[in-house]
This record gives C-alpha cells, sequence and structure tokens, in this order.
C-alpha cells in the first residue's frame, strides 16, 4: 500500500493534468453570468416625422430681415404667431409686411392671415390682402408709379420681387385700374400678366399735349 505521502502527491499531478478544463469552464460561466447579467444596451428607435403641429407661439411680435450689407430687407408684424417645424413656416394673424427692395422701392403688404416660409422671402396672404408700392424715382433716374394688389388671396416673393395670385385680383397702377382672374407681376421686368376675366379702366393724363406731340392732320 502506498505511503500517504505518495497518494498527495498522485492526486495533485491529477488535478494539475484538469486544471487547466477547470479554470476554462470557470471562465465560461463567469462569462456566460455575466453576459445575462450585464444591462441591455438602448435599442435604437426610429426618429418620429414632425406633425403639423406648432412648436411655438409669438404674440405682439416683428421679425426682421437684413441684407449680408446689414441693411434692413423686410419687417413682418403680427398679432400672433405660430411655427410648425415639420415645413418651417410661421402662421401669423393680422400679418404687416413692410419691405425694401435693393433700389430703395417700399413695398407694403395687410391681410387678415399670413403664412411666410422659414427666410421670410415668401410670404402668402389670405384675406382682405393687399400689397402697396410706393411711387418712388429709382437710382437710375426712371419713375416708379404706385402699384396697388388686391384680393383675397396673393402670393408676395420679397426677394425677385413678384407677386402673383390664383384667385380674382385687382390691380391699380398710378390712375389706372385693372381686374383679373389670376395675376403674375414681375417688378423687376415691369411686365403684369393678367389672365382670365381681365377688364380694365385707363385714365388719361390731365397734362394737356403739346403741340408738337399733336398727330399731323
Amino acid at each position: 500500500m502506498k505511503p500517504f505521502r505518495a497518494l498527495l502527491r498522485d492526486a495533485v499531478d491529477r488535478a494539475t493534468i484538469y486544471l487547466p478544463v477547470i479554470v476554462t469552464a470557470l471562465l465560461a460561466l463567469g462569462t456566460y453570468w455575466l453576459v445575462r447579467n450585464a444591462p441591455k444596451l438602448l435599442e435604437p428607435t426610429a426618429k418620429a416625422a414632425p406633425t403639423h403641429e406648432p412648436d411655438f407661439f409669438m404674440r405682439g411680435f416683428v421679425i426682421k430681415n437684413f441684407l449680408p450689407s446689414g441693411e434692413l430687407r423686410s419687417e413682418l408684424f403680427g398679432t400672433e404667431g405660430r411655427h410648425y417645424p415639420d415645413n418651417d413656416t410661421l402662421e401669423v394673424d393680422k400679418v404687416r409686411i413692410r419691405a425694401i427692395s435693393p433700389e430703395g422701392l417700399v413695398t407694403r403688404a395687410t391681410a387678415d392671415r399670413g403664412l411666410s416660409n422659414g427666410d421670410g422671402s415668401e410670404v402668402q396672404l389670405f384675406g382682405n390682402a393687399v400689397v402697396v408700392r410706393d411711387a418712388a424715382t429709382v437710382a437710375s433716374g426712371r419713375a416708379a408709379p404706385r402699384l396697388e394688389f388686391r384680393g383675397d388671396f396673393l402670393h408676395a416673393y420679397l426677394d425677385s420681387e413678384r407677386v402673383t395670385s390664383n384667385k380674382p385680383v385687382t390691380l391699380i397702377r398710378g390712375t389706372d385700374r385693372f381686374t383679373a382672374d389670376t395675376l403674375d407681376y414681375d417688378n423687376l421686368s415691369g411686365v403684369a400678366n393678367l389672365q382670365g376675366r381681365v377688364r380694365g379702366q385707363l385714365v388719361p393724363s390731365a397734362t394737356a399735349p403739346t403741340p408738337a406731340s399733336r398727330a399731323p392732320r
């Protein structure tokens, strides 16, 4: 019979042979336990599309836009405004606008309600819409007569100096008056495209013609 020391040595030798397997098994069990009990990562969620609901309100406000040179480009006043993030528009009650063109022409607009895009370059006017460009003499010396647009809907493009409408409008140029079903006016070209039932009233100038301007008999 082997002495106790020899038996102990044999047991230690056998344990040494299986030690790597035992350690590996313990590490595997520990890793499995850590994975099972570790906090779960937050799963990515799809970003909800913005709804057509206002994200902020304004009351008794004015918004000013400036040119890169620092000069005032336009002012927008309103009794109440609501911003919609889904299309970056501003809806304004009792809107008033004052815009200044690069030539120095002043345009004013009013309506019961307005809808402006994000940078204020376009404003849709609803209900009792009026756009007026004051008479002036531009830097080139050209005389610009007073223009007035009236209708239930007008779309004003402040940067490109256009006024359009797909509804009946009235155009007053100086003392002349026109009505039409639709309008597309370009101030840069000075052309007003009137379509539909177009009617015009031309008032002759009060200045008497000079003899040189009379047609020969």
